[in-house]
């Protein structure tokens, strides 16, 4: 016979002898019983390998990535202290810390349930009774002092308190989790600001650049005109090309600007009293060791806060089954009565008791079924969510390493783009200095290689976004094992 066939004999006893000396002892043995279903970690459909390959390589047990700062594998010192200040700073993290401490508490709180409640008091009563009550004596006036203490005890027998445990402790590693993956997405996010923040630099560095060329190209277009070696027209075509480069160079201010804003919120500072000095992105993303397919179930917070609450619900399904089962309670009261608080700590003022009750549902329409149902469904839905998220997380991962293969070989296009560009434009100046062609061969040129500079900054910008997704699709350094065991 299971053992969940001899909690559902024992149940049908204990009812009819709880409220017996004997029935005493033998719900004190049963409570061992829990009723439920045992946990079975859900099963999740895991590739044996990444579809895409790119800027990667299979995890090491000695990469940085692992020790758990992973901004780190960038070498950015920049990047490293507005990291460092997050975790002190951030309020989103504050707001999820305290929510981890709240579930720590509930847990606290279902663990008490474990011991027998304790009660103590001390009375004085004076009563003054009336004469012509039936049964009257000589006495109508006395004073009584009691010194009780009271005991009450629910046995766990068919394990409700256990599986009430059992559920508030993986809410509360669940809970952590989701403390991991708020850090998580908020630590990315911030690295994904500043790239972008970077790569506007380095966008803004190039118009920069290009509009000291073009206005030597104005000069030198201003001076020909003098010279009657060139029209008005393209003095007016070589201004336009400055001013129209002065402009997409004041434009990249406002996003700067606001992204400079968002990077303060994240480390907690007032957008007013923080800013960061201009340092133009140069150098590609790193090789990131997403390590294998495996690793994100126990690498993403997400999926081991999605199966803690799996383990959560199904706890939720025992709570439900032992409202099927009566419900046994123990009392005991003792201490001291008397008239005389002289006489009031004495033996023979001395009282106590003992007892015992057994409550069983008779009829409750449905209720404790459809609490049941809810329960099984509730474990189901939480099982779904967990796959859901594994499915999520590899998407995730193959999107990112997608888009670092792909950026990769654009960089590579883009950069002969750029090579050809350049080479075009310095042709043409040639030829419109020695008058065999006009001013608008220049202009072409010149828009054709300031598109290709900016494209080539914003993949490299990309490139870098791109790595920073990745980290955090394979977890970040961050363990299963750092859920505390609470």
């Amino acid at each position: 016979m299971t053992r969940q066939a001899n909690c559902n004999s024992c149940a049908a006893n204990a009812g009819l002898r709880a409220w017996t000396p004997l029935g005493t002892l033998i719900a004190l043995f049963l409570s061992g019983c829990t009723v439920g279903p045992k946990y079975v970690r859900p099963t999740a459909d895991v590739p044996a390998e990444f579809k895409e390959s790119g800027n990667w390589k299979t995890a090491q047990p000695g990469d940085a990535l692992s020790k758990g700062k992973w901004w780190e594998v960038y070498q950015d010192s920049q990047l490293n202290a507005l990291e460092d200040q997050v975790s002190v700073s951030n309020q989103n993290l504050k707001i999820a810390q305290a929510q981890f401490l709240e579930a720590r508490a509930a847990l606290k709180i279902a663990r008490s349930n474990y011991f027998p409640s304790v009660t103590g008091g001390i009375s004085a009563t004076h009563y003054h009774l009336s004469q012509n009550r039936p049964l009257a004596t000589t006495t109508t006036d006395y004073t009584d002092y009691q010194l009780p203490v009271d005991v009450s005890y629910e046995p766990d027998v068919w394990g409700r308190v256990r599986r009430t445990v059992e559920a508030s402790r993986s809410e509360a590693q669940a809970t952590a989790a989701d403390l991991a993956n708020v850090e998580l997405s908020l630590r990315a996010e911030l690295a994904f600001d500043y790239f972008e923040l970077r790569g506007l630099d380095a966008q803004k560095a190039l118009l920069d650049s290009t509009v000291v060329t073009y206005q030597k190209a104005l000069e030198l277009t201003q001076s020909r005109y003098t010279g009657g070696l060139a029209s008005a027209v393209e003095v007016a075509q070589a201004q336009t090309v400055l001013e129209t480069t002065r402009a997409q160079a004041t434009d990249v201010g406002v996003q700067r600007a606001a992204l400079e804003h968002a990077i303060a919120v994240l480390v907690g500072k007032p957008a007013a009293s923080f800013s960061l000095p201009p340092m133009p992105l140069k150098i590609p993303p790193p090789a990131i060791p997403p390590g294998l397919p495996t690793d994100l179930l126990e690498r993403r917070p997400d999926i081991a806060g999605a199966e803690r609450r799996v383990q959560e619900a199904n706890a939720g399904i025992g709570v439900a089954k032992s409202a099927y089962f009566p419900l046994l309670t123990l009392t005991g009261a003792g201490g001291f009565e008397s008239t005389a608080i002289s006489t009031l700590i004495q033996g023979p003022s001395g009282l106590w008791n003992l007892g015992g009750a057994a409550v069983e549902t008779l009829f409750d329409a449905g209720n404790r079924r459809g609490a049941l149902d809810q329960a099984y469904a509730r474990r189901d839905q939480f099982i779904a969510s967990y796959q859901q998220t594994v499915l999520t997380a590899f998407q995730e991962v193959e999107d990112n390493l997608a888009a670092l293969r792909i950026l990769e070989d654009e960089a590579k296009t883009e950069e002969a783009a750029v090579a050809a560009a350049e080479h075009s434009l310095a042709l043409s100046i040639t030829r419109y200095k020695g008058g065999v062609t006009s001013y608008l061969e220049v202009t072409t040129a010149q828009n054709a290689a300031l598109a290709d500079e900016v494209t080539a900054v914003s993949i490299l910008t990309r490139r870098m976004e791109a790595s920073v997704l990745l980290v955090k699709a394979i977890g970040g350094g961050w363990s299963v094992s750092q859920i505390p065991p609470v």
